[in-house]
């Protein structure tokens, strides 16, 4: 996990759309792409850089790619961020 290309990828207020679309459901490409008023190329752009940055996983189902969240990525960054800010060890 490259945090540059995580906290990049969460930059974007569409990327974070997309990932809250995740959180609910795994989605193809075009059930995500109805959601905004945008190119389908543009919307492949956005999962490519939430992938890229390992947020979102993608797997073939027939002729569809199905993505979905990758929480392992979540958990890293979240615990990183409460490492840099000294409160790991507080409960």
């Amino acid at each position: 996990m490259s945090a540059t290309l995580v906290f990049k990828a969460l930059s974007d207020p569409t990327r974070r759309s997309i990932i809250d679309l995740l959180k609910k459901q795994d989605m193809t490409a075009g059930d995500i792409a109805e959601q905004f008023q945008m190119t389908k190329p543009s919307i492949s752009h956005h999962l490519h850089t939430l992938q890229n940055a390992g947020l979102v996983l993608s797997e073939r189902s027939g002729q569809h790619i199905i993505y979905s969240l990758n929480t392992t990525v979540f958990q890293d960054i979240v615990a990183w961020m409460l490492t840099v800010s000294g409160k790991e060890n507080e409960k």
